[in-house]
This record gives C-alpha cells, structure tokens and sequence, in this order.
C-alpha cells in the first residue's frame, strides 16, 4: 500500500530484507526512498496518472494491457543523483518502455527478443538471455549526472545486468558547438512506464531513491545548475557545481532542471529536501524569470521550515543583461532575511560589476533568433566557484 518512508540505506537489497523503519540521521551520503507505492487491487494510487483505456489494478499489480499505453507518476524530481525502481511481470511478447514525461530519455525491456536497451543514436542495447516470463524482476533505471544505466535483475534467480550511457554535450551550439556530443537524455520532469508492444507488463511496485541524503549542500536551480546537459563529458569535472562537489568535505547532490522557473523548483523541492535533508541549501535561480520578492520569500521560508540554511546566489552575467534587476530583487530578499549568497554576476562580468558579460566565461549558443551567452563554459565555472570561496566559505568548513 501507498507510503512514503524515510528509510536511509546503503543498498537496494535492504529494502527487500529489512522490517519496519530505519532512521536516516546517521548515515550521511546513503540512499534514501523519496517515494515508496505497492499496487494490487487494494484501490488507485492518487499519484498515478494512467491511460484513457489499456490499465487496470488487479491482484498481480496494475497491469498495462493496452498498445502504446502509458502511465506516469505525478511526482516531479530533478536530483542528478537518483533512481526509479520497479518491480515488473512481463508477458512472453511485450516490450516495455520506461522513459520521462518529455520523452528526452526511454528505455526498452523487449521480452520478445530477449533484450535491454537505452534509446541513442546508436541505439545502446545488449542481448539478456535470462529474461524469462515465468520470472518477476526489478527494473531500475538510474540517472548519475551524465550516465544513464538501465538495471534488470531475476528475483528468482538473481541474475543481473544492464546497460549504460553517458550523455556528452556539445558546449555552445552550431559556431559554439566544442563537438558533435552524443545525447542520452536527463530523464526530465515525471516517471512514465508503458507498454510498446505486446500483451502486458504487471507493476507490482514503484519506488523512487535519490542516490544521497543528509547531504552537507544541495544545488538548485535551473540550466546553469545542470551542466551535465551541456557540459561535453571531457571537461564535464570543470563544471562550476562538480568543482564545488569535489571540494565541499561532504556529501554534496544537486537540482538542476534547464528551462524551469523558480515555480517549478517550489513544486520539485517539496518532493526532495524533506526526504534527502541538507545543512544548506543553495539556489542559483530566475534566468528564466518567475523570481518576485513573494516568490523568493516562499521558497527560502520553506527550505527553513525543512532546517536547512538557505543560500540565495545572483544569477550569472548574460547577453541581454537581464540579471541587473533579477539580482536588485535577490539581494533584496537577502537582506530582508539576512541570509547570504554568491554573486555569480560579478564572476561572469567584465568589470566584475554584474553589468556586461564576459563572453569568455559563456558557451557561445548559435542561433537563428541571436547569440546568446548564458551558460558558464570551463572558464566561467571556475570563476563562479572561487566566489563561493569568499562569498560563502562557511560551505567548505
């Protein structure tokens, strides 16, 4: 039945072996349930949203029956670091899809065929002679930053295997493109499972697990917090968000969601910090627009009321220059709350002001519409993080 727990384990076989619940508070970096549903005939989950016709809820889980059905979790994550988790009956001739909401990542369990794999160009996918109707298994499909991984393993036999790719992103794009980058996906927004082909898949359960918990910083924000969406992966380390995950002493996980407004990252929030936790919270957000005092305002009263110390940074330098009054109105609300940040502006400018951008600390983005410098290269990630060394040290004590 329906619960989420704050259970905070090293590895997924606990959560098949362990009774009842297991605090968190000690084991910083673990792996913790942000979402927890057993399915059967019990009732709807109200968290499901399922296809028009094609599911029903029966004794062996909610079966998908019909062609191209899909179903989606109405839960939005972002965490770089996380998985979903389900526990699955094929039929001896379905293809099941798990994939996000944006269809910017999918993957396959072909039963038919006897295989597993990442939808790429190329396809990456391999041949799994185990897979077995007769068989339960777990599907997880984990996002780790770049790497995607689709897992399957045989409850009944304990056979495992899997398939893995790295997305790898061109830097700028067309005259600012730094190679041609190999795209996997980010696994976007919602959780959606269906069926392609075949006669059904029964889910018996889902889960959703971030990769860390009680964490000493968690990053939010928008494209620039999600550099592992541009970032080709040879310089993907330099990023600004991977220079402070290497040198913060702790447990480190971050947010980003490209294209997103700070409305967006109030509705994402609420279904991670209660459950990962963190020492502080930090927020670089409002390229995209959506930053009013108000909104501000929620957003660091709810990271309080989670015990967190929130940390709100300017926005870096941009082409349009339109960080100017987004950041007047953050560093409003941070005098009104007496709370600090980075200023991401200065490290991105030319005279170090926050007023013009520095084109050499930005991707070049070629485009038909203009040019546009907003996302923080090699160069502009290292400034960015060494103004967190002097605009908020407490971070790396």
């Amino acid at each position: 039945m329906g619960m989420y727990r704050s259970l905070c384990l090293y590895g997924w076989f606990f959560l098949f072996i362990m009774r009842g619940s297991v605090s968190g508070q000690n084991n910083p970096g673990g792996t913790i349930v942000l979402y927890n549903q057993v399915f059967s005939t019990a009732g709807n989950d109200p968290d499901m949203i399922l296809p028009a016709s094609g599911a029903r809820f029966t004794e062996s889980g909610l079966l998908l029956n019909g062609k191209g059905a899909l179903a989606r979790l109405n839960k939005y994550y972002a965490l770089a670091a996380r998985l979903v988790r389900y526990r699955v009956r094929f039929s001896a001739d379905a293809v099941a899809v798990f994939q996000s909401d944006q269809q910017d990542f999918k993957a396959q369990v072909d039963m038919a065929h006897k295989s597993i794999g990442i939808d790429t160009k190329p396809q990456t996918g391999k041949t799994v002679a185990f897979l077995n109707p007769k068989h339960d298994y777990l599907v997880e499909v984990h996002r780790d930053y770049q790497t995607a991984m689709l897992k399957l393993v045989d409850l009944h036999t304990g056979d495992t295997d899997s398939v893995t790719a790295t997305m790898d992103g061109q830097g700028g794009v067309r005259a600012g493109a730094a190679g041609p980058g190999f795209f996997v996906g980010l696994q976007h927004d919602y959780y959606c499972f269906g069926l392609a082909e075949g006669s059904g898949i029964w889910i018996q359960q889902l889960m959703v697990l971030s990769k860390a918990c009680n964490v000493k910083l968690l990053l939010y924000g928008d494209s620039i917090t999600e550099p592992e969406g541009y970032f080709p992966t040879s310089v993907f380390s330099a990023s600004w968000t991977q220079l402070i995950r290497q040198q913060i002493p702790g447990t480190v996980i971050t947010s980003g969601r490209g294209g997103t407004t700070i409305n967006e990252l109030l509705m994402r929030i609420k279904n991670e910090l209660p459950f990962v936790k963190a020492r502080y919270v930090m927020v670089t957000i409002g390229t995209n627009g959506g930053n009013t005092e108000e909104n501000l305002g929620a957003l660091v009263e709810y990271i309080r009321s989670q015990g967190a110390i929130p940390i709100l940074n300017n926005i870096p330098a941009n082409e349009s220059g339109s960080q100017v009054p987004v950041n007047a109105v953050i560093e409003k609300v941070r005098q009104r709350y007496k709370i600090k940040g980075a200023r991401f502006d200065h490290a991105t400018s030319l005279a170090f002001d926050g007023a013009v951008v520095d084109k050499t600390t930005m991707w070049h983005e070629d485009y038909d519409f203009g040019q546009i410098y907003h996302h923080p290269n090699k160069k502009g990630s290292r400034l960015m993080y060494l103004q967190t060394l002097t605009d908020i040290p407490e971070i790396y004590e």
